[in-house]
């Protein structure tokens, strides 16, 4: 099952004893500047969490695979996710 955003307003309410609609707000305020870093093309990095990469990926040709047609794929960015070490081990588990 998917961690949504309705679960961390959730935990974040039972974990602080914050009423619920300051807890909707305080997540609401975090997505807002993790959002604003990543569309200004800034990486977003948390600590012992992982870093979000705002890649650049060149035009390219490409095809339908329903039409079998040529086309040209437009240049665009991607966010991507490395995690940390300490994600990574704890997700892996002890050696």
């Amino acid at each position: 099952m998917a961690l949504t955003k309705e679960n961390i307003i959730t935990y974040i309410y039972e974990q602080t004893q914050l009423p619920k609609t300051r807890a909707r707000e305080l997540t609401e305020t975090i997505l807002k500047i993790f959002k604003n870093t990543l569309s200004s093309g800034d990486d977003l990095l948390i600590s012992g969490f992982g870093k979000f990469i705002v890649k650049s990926k060149h035009p390219r040709r490409g095809r339908n695979p329903q039409t079998r047609e040529d086309l040209q794929l437009r240049a665009r960015k991607v966010v991507v996710f490395k995690t940390s070490g300490v994600l990574r081990q704890k997700i892996n588990g002890p050696d």
